[in-house]
């Protein structure tokens, strides 16, 4: 399975590289609207919602995938705080570099020091998230423990 895993990574990549989602010139020049305007990604991302889309809603609906793994989506439905924030810092992210996290890790391998830079900021805050998320599940559940008679 960790082959099957491997090949989707290349693939995913190799369809980065080709569409210029590697690109940051060319993702800001998707971004910026008001400027020379490049609406060539829009077609990118059309494109992964009309493959995606169909699988996701085949997997909503088996308890198990094709090589027998369970399937997990998200519990919760709807726009949470959580989601909002979370989609607004990378969106700020996104505009500001012009990569966001499968870009950044396929572009690794031209080796240019903005990329890498990038990358370890980027896992970084990933780490960080993770560190604070269960500092706060923590306090909760020590708050719980405390206030229990």
């Amino acid at each position: 399975m960790n082959i099957l895993a491997f090949v989707c990574g290349l693939v995913f990549s190799i369809g980065l590289l080709i569409s210029g989602m590697t690109s940051p010139v060319k993702v800001l020049s998707f971004l910026d609207v008001a400027g020379p305007w490049d609406p060539s990604l829009a077609l990118v991302m059309i494109s992964a919602v009309a493959v995606a889309l169909p699988m996701v809603q085949l997997a909503s609906r088996r308890e198990q995938a094709l090589l027998g793994d369970a399937i997990a989506f998200s519990p919760r439905v709807g726009i949470t705080r959580k989601l909002l924030i979370g989609s607004a810092i990378f969106g700020v992210g996104w505009g500001l570099s012009g990569l966001c996290p499968g870009p950044s890790l396929a572009s690794l391998g031209a080796c240019a020091w903005q990329n890498g830079l990038f990358f370890l900021a980027m896992i970084a805050g990933m780490l960080s998230h993770e560190t604070w998320q269960r500092a706060c599940q923590s306090a909760r559940t020590c708050t719980r423990e405390i206030g229990t008679p």
